[in-house]
């Protein structure tokens, strides 16, 4: 008798990261997945974020409609896409079929950045309490992926979020604060966050939005 196929489930991959662990593949046609829990972990601390006068004037002229949620698995293809500077992807099939289930069930958020109608540029990631773990980003258009990310920084903070996990540390997302823990001290960090009950508010009150954007601005002067 054939042993069944192991299907991971969104339960199973949402148990995985309250453990600290993310799920990886080796390119878009990878059938399995690999399993991380690096040494030193990339995080974005929520009251750090640096907003530069550049982007915030991006950000005021309104050169980008922004939405949340508003078409997940667009945002998740565009983050899959293979580009000229990115020619292979660790999102293979399995992963944006997990990520747009737990979209469905509440635990996946997108943020969208619109140019003339069209997407341009965002972001995702999964939720457990007050943790939010970024998994991807893409831009079509300059600052499309800077701006989805102020969004999202600007959400997490008024729904009560503590941590934004960036897995891995690169020299864009340092540009905005980002910076490595040890495996220790995150895991000591996603233990308290996880147990916090916030909320992703994908359609904040523009003014109550603004208004955590500009003390974003000010943090960061």
């Amino acid at each position: 008798m054939s042993a069944r196929p192991f299907i991971l489930n969104p339960d199973l991959l949402l148990r995985a990261y309250r453990l600290g662990l993310f799920p990886m593949a080796e390119a878009r046609g990878s059938k399995t997945l690999h399993w991380l829990d690096p040494e030193a972990r990339g995080v974005l601390p929520l009251d750090g974020f640096h907003l530069s006068r550049s982007l915030m004037k991006t950000l005021r002229s309104g050169k980008f409609t922004v939405t949340a949620d508003a078409d997940f698995s667009a945002t998740i293809a565009g983050c899959a896409a293979m580009r000229e500077n990115r020619p292979e992807t660790w999102i293979n099939q399995e992963i944006e079929r997990l990520f747009i289930e737990l979209f469905q069930l509440g635990f996946a958020h997108s943020v969208e950045t619109w140019e003339n109608g069209k997407l341009a540029g965002g972001l995702y990631g999964a939720c457990l309490g007050g943790a939010f773990f970024g998994e991807s980003m893409f831009s079509t258009a300059t600052d499309a992926s800077k701006v989805a990310l102020a969004h999202l920084v600007a959400r997490l903070r008024l729904g009560g979020f503590t941590l934004l996990d960036t897995q891995f540390i690169t020299a864009h997302l340092a540009r905005f604060g980002a910076t490595e823990i040890s495996r220790e001290a995150y895991h000591a960090l996603l233990a308290q966050a996880v147990e916090i009950p916030a909320r992703f508010i994908a359609s904040p009150d523009p003014a109550l939005l603004l208004r955590e954007i500009e003390a974003m601005r000010k943090e960061s002067s």
